[in-house]
C-alpha cells in the first residue's frame, strides 16, 4: 500500500480506539459492563449490529460459497423472507427473552431449569463458540497478509518472526483493549461509530465496481457459462450442486426457527430500554442491510468474473499463481515438495476460454482444476497427502478474495477497503471474545463459586476471562487446521451447541411442560451427533478411510450410504470418498436438530411433574411493574396485525416502520419477486437473459435505492441514539444486586419486589 492508503487506514481507526478508551467512564457496575445498563435505543442497537453482520470471516465465507455455486440459490433464499420478517415483527423469542431481564443466557437457563443445567449448558456453549471462533483471527490474519502483500516472515530486532503471529496478536490486542475499557458500553459505542464510517466507504467501493465491471458484458455471461445442473443464474438448474444447495437452504430454514434464541446473551441483545425497543431494533434491521446485500453480491461477482472471464485471463493466471504459492507455503512442510509444486503451478499456461464456443465450466472442470490436480499429485508423494490436500484446497479458496481485490483496486481504494475490513474484523473479534468471557464468568464460574463478588472484583473477573479467551483464540489460530469451507466449518462446530439448544430455548420461553431432564437430553443428543461428526470429518482422510481400505469395508459401507441417501438424490448424496467424509456438515446438523427436538419433548413429557410459572419469569400479571406493556408480546386482533406484530406499544411512527418493513420484505421480496416469478416460470420458463436482469434488479438496483435512503436515516438515528445513550449512562444509578445471580428460579434483583406483589395479589 502507498502512504495515502496508510493515512486513510490509520486516522479513522485511531479515532474509534480513542472512543473505546473514553467509554470506561460510563461503566459504574456489572449491568453497565454486561448490558450497557439496558438503556439503549433502537437505532444505536441496530446500527451497531451492521458491522457485526458485515464481518471479514463472513465476507470471505460468502465469497467462497458464491465462487462454488454462483447466485442462483439466492432466489430460493426468498423462502426465508416471510419467516424472517414475521419473527422480527412479532419479536419471536427476543421479546420474551428481554422480558425475563436476564443478564446472560445462563441466567435465563437457571431461572427456567436449574443451576447445574446452567453450568453444563453454558460450558458447552462456551466450548462450541470458542472452537468455531478460533479460526476467526486466523482467517483475518491471512486476509490482511494477502490483501497487503505482506511476507510470511519479518525481521524484528534481528529475529525472524511470523507475520501471521504478529497480525493475530495485533488483532486480539485491539479487541481486548476495547473489551477491557468498557465491555458492552465500549462495544456498542465503537461498533456504532464503525458502522457510521462504513456507510460512505461501502458507497465508494460499490460505485467503483459498478463503473469498472459490466454486468451484461462480463459478469452475467460468466455466470451463464456453466454446465446443465450447475447454473450460477438459473435457480431451476442447480440440482447437481453439492454442499451449498437446496438441502442446505432447508437446514438454514429449520435452524433459523429453532435456534432463534440460542445465541442470545447480554451485550446488544439485552441492552434495549424495553422489550419493545429491543424488538424495534430487530424490525429496523430489515432496512439497514441494503449495502450489505450489494457488497456481498458484488464481491462474489468480482472474484468470479476476474478469475473466469477472458478479459482478465492474464491477471487471473497471476492471481492463481500467487494463491498456489501462498497455500503451498503454509501447507507443504517438505521444502522439496513445496518447490516442486510451486514450479509446476508457475508452469501452467494462461487459460483461454471463449464463452459460447468452448465447453462450459463445472465444479469438476474449471480454471482452478489444473492447480488443484497438480497439488493433489504432488502432496500424495508425501505423508498424509489426502489430508494435506484438504487443507491446501481450503486455503486456496479462502485467500482468493483478498488476493483478487489487491489486483483490482487502485491506490486510495485499497486503503479504504483495508480500513473497512479492519473495522469489521475488530467488531467481530471483540464481540466474540466478549461473548465467550461473559458466558464463562456469569454462567460457569460464578454459579460454581456460589457467592456474590464485589462489583470491582466481578468486573475484573470478566476482563481477565476475556484475556483468557483471547489467548485461546491465539493458540487456536495456530493449532486449528481448517479442512472445509468456512460456512461448513462453522455449521459443524456450532452444532455442538445448536444441535440441541433450540428446543431448550424455545421450550423454556414458550412452554410450561418443558423441564430440566428434557433439556439435558436435548443437549446431550445434539452434542453426541455433532461431536461424532467432527471427529469423523477431521480424521477421515488420514486415519478412518485408510483403515476401512485395509479391512476391505469401504465398498460395503459406501453401498449402504448410497442406499440410505438414494431417496434424497441429487440434493443429499452420500458417496464414498478417500478425501472427504461422505456426510457433510449441514446434513449432520440437520440430524442433530431432529434428534434434539425428539429428546426434549419425549423426556420432558415422561418426567413431567408440574407446570412452570412463566408469568413470574416473564414479569407478567401480578409480577409486572407497570413500566412496560402488560400484554407482554403482541395480542393480535386481526389477520394483518397478527402478521406484523403491532400492539399497544406502537406509536404512529412505529406503525409506519412496521408496515414499510412488511411491504418491502413480504409483499415486494416474497410475493412479487419470489412467488410471482415462481408462478411465471411454472407456466413459461425464463431464458437465461431474463434471469440476469432479475438478479441485476433484485440484488443491485433495488437494494441500492434502499441503501441510499437507509444510510442517511440510520446515520442520523444512530448519532442521536448514541448521544442519548451516553447521557443516560452518565445519569444511571447502579443496582449492585443486578449482576446475574438467581435464587429459586428468580433473579436476585427481583426477589424482594416479587414477594411484595405476591402478597398483594393474595390480599386481593
Amino acid at each position: 500500500m502507498s502512504w495515502i492508503d496508510w493515512i486513510i487506514l490509520l486516522l479513522p481507526l485511531m479515532f474509534v480506539i480513542y472512543m473505546g478508551h473514553r467509554s470506561r467512564r460510563y461503566v459504574k457496575g456489572v449491568a453497565d459492563f454486561l448490558a450497557a445498563g439496558r438503556i439503549c435505543g433502537r437505532y444505536v442497537i441496530c446500527v451497531a449490529d451492521v458491522v457485526g453482520a458485515l464481518a471479514v470471516v463472513t465476507l470471505v465465507a460468502q465469497v467462497e460459497a458464491n465462487y462454488q455455486t454462483g447466485f442462483a440459490l439466492t432466489f430460493w433464499n426468498q423462502l426465508l423472507a416471510p419467516l424472517g420478517i414475521v419473527m422480527a415483527l412479532t419479536g419471536y423469542c427476543t421479546y420474551r427473552y428481554r422480558e425475563t431481564r436476564a443478564m446472560s443466557l445462563g441466567q435465563f437457563l437457571e431461572m427456567r431449569y436449574s443451576r447445574n443445567f446452567r453450568i453444563f449448558a453454558s460450558a458447552l456453549r462456551t466450548f462450541s463458540e470458542t472452537i468455531c471462533n478460533m479460526i476467526v483471527p486466523a482467517v483475518s490474519a491471512r486476509f490482511f497478509i494477502c490483501l497487503l502483500g505482506l511476507p510470511f516472515q519479518v525481521k524484528l530486532f534481528g529475529f525472524e518472526i511470523s507475520t501471521f503471529a504478529l497480525i493475530v496478536i495485533g488483532v486480539l490486542t485491539l479487541a481486548l483493549f476495547i473489551i477491557w475499557c468498557g465491555g458492552t458500553v465500549a462495544l456498542i459505542i465503537t461498533d456504532a461509530l464503525q458502522a457510521i464510517l462504513s456507510y460512505p466507504i461501502l458507497t465508494v467501493l460499490v460505485i467503483f465496481v459498478l463503473c469498472n465491471f459490466s454486468w451484461f458484458d462480463q459478469i452475467a455471461p460468466v455466470m451463464a457459462d456453466r454446465i446443465p445442473g450447475e447454473s450460477f443464474l438459473n435457480p431451476y438448474d442447480i440440482q447437481s450442486l453439492r454442499d451449498f444447495n437446496l438441502f442446505a437452504l432447508i437446514v438454514t430454514l429449520m435452524s433459523s426457527i429453532l435456534n432463534r434464541a440460542s445465541w442470545i446473551g447480554a451485550g446488544a441483545t439485552a441492552a434495549g430500554r424495553t422489550p419493545h425497543e429491543q424488538k424495534m431494533a430487530g424490525v429496523l434491521g430489515a432496512w439497514r442491510n441494503g449495502f450489505a446485500i450489494i457488497f456481498y453480491f458484488l464481491m462474489g461477482a468480482v472474484v468470479i468474473t476476474v478469475l473466469t472471464h477472458a478479459d482478465f485471463s492474464a491477471k487471473a493466471r497471476e492471481i492463481r499463481r500467487n494463491l498456489s504459492g501462498r497455500a503451498a507455503e503454509e501447507v507443504i512442510d517438505d521444502a522439496g515438495l513445496r518447490r516442486k509444486y510451486i514450479a509446476a503451478a508457475e508452469a501452467l499456461p494462461e487459460t483461454h476460454h471463449e464463452i459460447g464456443v468452448d465447453e462450459p465450466y463445472s465444479q469438476l472442470r474449471n480454471p482452478d482444476t489444473p492447480y488443484l490436480d497438480t497439488a493433489l499429485s504432488v502432496l500424495r508423494e508425501g505423508e498424509n497427502g489426502n489430508a494435506k490436500f484438504q487443507e491446501f484446497r481450503t486455503l486456496y479458496f479462502q485467500q482468493m478474495l483478498p488476493i483478487t481485490i489487491r489486483h483490482v483496486l487502485p491506490v486510495g481504494l485499497i486503503g479504504l477497503f483495508a480500513l473497512l475490513m479492519i473495522m469489521l474484523m475488530l467488531s467481530t473479534d471483540d464481540s466474540r471474545i466478549f461473548s465467550g468471557a461473559l458466558t464463562l464468568v456469569q454462567d460457569v464460574i460464578l454459579p460454581v463459586y456460589g457467592k456474590a463478588l464485589p462489583p470491582r472484583t466481578h468486573l475484573l473477573a470478566l476482563r481477565l476471562a476475556a484475556v483468557g479467551i483471547g489467548v485461546i483464540f491465539f493458540l487456536g489460530s495456530f493449532c486449528m487446521a481448517q479442512l472445509d469451507y468456512i460456512n461448513l466449518f462453522c455449521v459443524i462446530t456450532t452444532s455442538i451447541w445448536l444441535g440441541g439448544a433450540g428446543p431448550v430455548m424455545i421450550g423454556g420461553l414458550y412452554s410450561r411442560f418443558g423441564n430440566t431432564a428434557g433439556a439435558y437430553a436435548s443437549l446431550i443428543v445434539g452434542t453426541v451427533v455433532s461431536g461424532g461428526g467432527i471427529l469423523m470429518q477431521r480424521n477421515w482422510a488420514d486415519s478412518i478411510y485408510p483403515w476401512l481400505e485395509r479391512v476391505g469395508w469401504q465398498e460395503n459401507i459406501g453401498a449402504v450410504l448410497e442406499a440410505v441417501s438414494g431417496p434424497f438424490h441429487p440434493y443429499v448424496v452420500w458417496r464414498m470418498d478417500a478425501i472427504k467424509f461422505p456426510i457433510n456438515s449441514n446434513e449432520l446438523f440437520f440430524i442433530a436438530m431432529l434428534l434434539g427436538i425428539a429428546a426434549y419433548c419425549a423426556v420432558s413429557l415422561l418426567t413431567f411433574k408440574e407446570k412452570f410459572n412463566l408469568d413470574r419469569m416473564l414479569h407478567r400479571g401480578i409480577y409486572s411493574d407497570g413500566g412496560e406493556s402488560r400484554k407482554t408480546e403482541p395480542n393480535f386482533r386481526s389477520v394483518f396485525s397478527r402478521l406484523i406484530g403491532i400492539d399497544e406499544n406502537y406509536t404512529r411512527g412505529d406503525k409506519v416502520i412496521a408496515w414499510s418493513v412488511f411491504a418491502y420484505s413480504f409483499v415486494y421480496s416474497f410475493v412479487v419477486m419470489f412467488a410471482g416469478v415462481f408462478v411465471w416460470n411454472a407456466i413459461r420458463p425464463w431464458p437465461m437473459l431474463w434471469w440476469s436482469w432479475y438478479f441485476f434488479i433484485f440484488n443491485l438496483i433495488v437494494p441500492g435505492i434502499v441503501a441510499c435512503i437507509s444510510t442517511v436515516w440510520f446515520m442520523i438515528g444512530g448519532i442521536v441514539d448514541l448521544r442519548r445513550m451516553l447521557r443516560d449512562l452518565a445519569a444511571r444509578t447502579d443496582n449492585p444486586l443486578d449482576d446475574g445471580r438467581v435464587e429459586g428460579h428468580v433473579s436476585l434483583a427481583d426477589i424482594k419486589e416479587f414477594k411484595m406483589r405476591e402478597e398483594s395479589g393474595k390480599r386481593r
